[in-house]
């Protein structure tokens, strides 16, 4: 790379980092993104003195500070009047017709994050202060540096004071909770607090990386000649900033009214948490006619949602079967109205979230509603405890069958077949394509025959006859006999395809095929401890297994002697330069990937789905994305399918 070609490969990576973060409409693949980042990494590093100050790659951080020092705004901070219903609002434009004539207003979504004062001069941003008491806060400016959605330098000269929110996913929210209590720190209660407490890292690394996102709201001491505040935001966005997901010019409290009741639908929509509505008059002078409170401006006011937070109490826990056996632990909460909707049961998702957040009967605990509709407790008030709280014990029986449970900490499971939470899921993956491929015998179909009763477990499926399906809605005689053939189709089958049919937990297709070619039609009276001995096997895939086989070895049994499974025959292998390496194959091949891992399986590789630090090659085709990127940050050899087909 040269200098000059340094410089081009900079604005294409500023465009593309300008797409997914300010406009979240990407023009380029993560892979070409991180490609190109690495290009121009390698190349700054190997010529420091060519690094464009403004490049992407500078927005990793790494100021480490004691402390904060105090910065003072040039115009003052001001917090807002709120409201909370269409009498609040009714009351707010009665007190601004009182005072000036004919005005307009503009809203916006209120987002819920920290307040942030970023300054330019000359074009360059050379401060950032958080509101602090709204006439004197703290200097951010290193940390503020990394948030890909504030621009490092602008088409504008004037000194100006740019006003926002600094705000974070909903998504990256809960990943950084979860990192948090893997390293054994406090939650954050909300993403307002996480966003508010990763701008404060005296850490600048830190900040980088918890993908913060600045949506602007509005201006301090400026220049800008613009009438209407409306217009000055509108040359903001020009400058390279968020523009929000919606605005409105508005003349009078039906309009108002209507835009509120757009963006509170959209709150479940928008990635970020939005609390309100922000209510502005637009004219710059009836704004300075209005003038300020002691607390506020009086031309300006939030317009509240209904609360998505509250404080409610965990009475009891019930557990759930899932479709696919999991077990579900579910709280039993006093009922809190949220947003409109009653509350009274709250999912606890496994044992490791209620490790994680110290969960126990009793407790006081946030539940907080936000943009996915279902209600999750985010954090246990632990102060409030009385020493009357309660354990929650794990369930060692299926609440629905009770069949003993396969218990792997977070994960219990219920392994038993024809437990009838389970059933329909477990015929849909039996017949699935990968499994024993039973054509037109889709989950609506297997629904259909289980509520009717006609089967109540796999072995259900080979007696049904015509007479039977006749009586089925949208069952005509060329379908009902298509589908029966197809079953009968299915008998005969390879055992590894069997043995994946039956759905055990972690027994994938890779693993089906080494019980089959090792043990044959006796697969399913093997012990853990013979099991544990395979090559790709661990204790947790064997115990499974084992697990699986005690609570469903007579059915199994009855099973294969219907279906009559057909034992593999052993691959005469090839010696080759992938004999007895760990191979993962992905992306669009110019044959099957099934091909594709057959060829490599005769020349001795061990084919497995997933790349981890015991693979050896991952071989791509097009369109290889995860796969191929994980293999690129564990330094596993990648080789392309021509590549590959060389070296064979």
């Amino acid at each position: 790379m040269t200098k000059i070609n340094y410089k081009q490969q900079i604005e294409i990576l500023k465009k593309w980092a300008y797409a997914y973060y300010v406009e979240d409409d990407p023009i380029a693949t993560d892979e070409e993104y991180d490609t190109l980042y690495r290009h121009i990494e390698i190349y700054e590093k190997q010529n420091p003195l060519h690094v464009d100050k403004f490049s992407p790659t500078l927005r990793v951080g790494g100021v480490i500070r004691d402390g904060f020092m105090k910065a003072t705004h040039k115009a003052p901070m001001w917090s807002m009047e709120d409201i909370f219903d269409t009498n609040g609002l009714i009351n707010w434009l009665e007190k601004i017709d009182k005072n000036v004539d004919q005005a307009e207003f503009f809203c916006e979504p209120k987002f819920d994050g920290a307040s942030l004062n970023i300054v330019y001069n000359n074009g360059k941003l050379i401060e950032a202060i958080t509101r602090g008491d709204g006439k004197v806060g703290e200097n951010v400016t290193e940390n503020v540096k990394t948030i890909h959605s504030v621009p490092l330098e602008i088409d504008y000269k004037e000194s100006i004071e740019i006003r926002g929110e600094v705000v974070i996913k909903i998504a990256d929210f809960d990943t950084i909770n979860k990192r948090r209590s893997i390293d054994g720190k406090t939650l954050f209660a909300n993403p307002r607090n996480a966003a508010a407490g990763s701008l404060r890292q005296l850490d600048s690394s830190v900040t980088a990386k918890r993908r913060l996102v600045f949506q602007p709201w509005g201006i301090g001491k400026n220049s800008l000649t613009q009438d209407m505040h409306s217009d000055k935001m509108n040359f903001i966005y020009s400058l390279g900033f968020l523009k929000p997901p919606s605005s409105k010019r508005c003349l009078h409290v039906d309009d108002i009214e209507e835009f509120y009741k757009l963006t509170l639908l959209m709150r479940d929509k928008i990635p970020m948490m939005m609390d309100g509505m922000v209510i502005k008059v637009d004219n710059i002078e009836l704004q300075d006619d209005l003038g300020y409170t002691a607390k506020y401006p009086k031309w300006m006011c939030a317009y509240k949602f209904p609360a998505v937070e509250k404080i409610t109490c965990i009475n009891s826990v019930t557990f759930q079967v899932g479709r696919t056996g999991v077990i579900t632990p579910v709280a039993n909460i006093e009922p809190v109205n949220i947003d409109g909707a009653k509350v009274a049961r709250v999912t606890l998702h496994n044992f490791d979230e209620i490790k994680r957040k110290d969960i126990k009967i009793g407790d006081s605990v946030i539940i907080i509603r936000s943009g996915d509709v279902i209600p999750k407790i985010t954090k246990v008030i632990k102060e409030r405890r009385n020493g009357n709280e309660v354990e929650i014990q794990r369930v060692t029986k299926c609440p629905t069958c009770k069949s003993e449970l396969l218990d792997e900490g977070a994960l219990i499971k219920c392994q038993n077949l024809e437990c009838s939470d389970r059933v329909v899921n477990s015929i849909s993956h039996y017949s699935s394509k990968k499994a024993l491929n039973i054509d037109g015998l889709g989950e609506k179909i297997v629904e259909q025959l289980h509520k009717e009763g006609l089967i109540k477990n796999i072995e259900g499926l080979y007696s049904l006859h015509v007479d039977q399906l006749l009586k089925l809605e949208s069952f005509q005689e060329k379908k009902a006999v298509k589908l029966l053939n197809a079953i009968k189709s299915s008998k005969g089958v390879n055992l590894d395809k069997f043995i994946y049919g039956l759905g055990i937990e972690h027994i994938g297709e890779v693993a089906a095929k080494t019980l089959a070619l090792e043990y044959g039609l006796s697969w399913y009276r093997q012990k853990a401890e013979q099991i544990v001995m395979l090559d790709g096997f661990g204790k947790q895939m064997s115990d499974s297994l084992e697990e699986f086989l005690h609570v469903n070895h007579k059915k199994i049994e009855e099973l294969q002697e219907i279906v009559q499974s057909k034992e593999l025959k052993k691959i005469e292998i090839k010696e080759s330069v992938f004999s007895g390496k760990v191979v993962v194959v992905t992306g669009v091949m110019s044959q099957s990937r099934v091909e594709v891992k057959k060829l490599l399986e005769k020349h001795g590789a061990k084919i497995t789905n997933s790349v981890s630090k015991k693979t050896d090659y991952v071989i791509y085709g097009e369109d290889a994305r995860s796969k191929y990127d994980k293999a690129m940050s564990l330094n596993i050899e990648v080789i392309s399918e021509e590549k590959m087909r060389e070296m064979l």
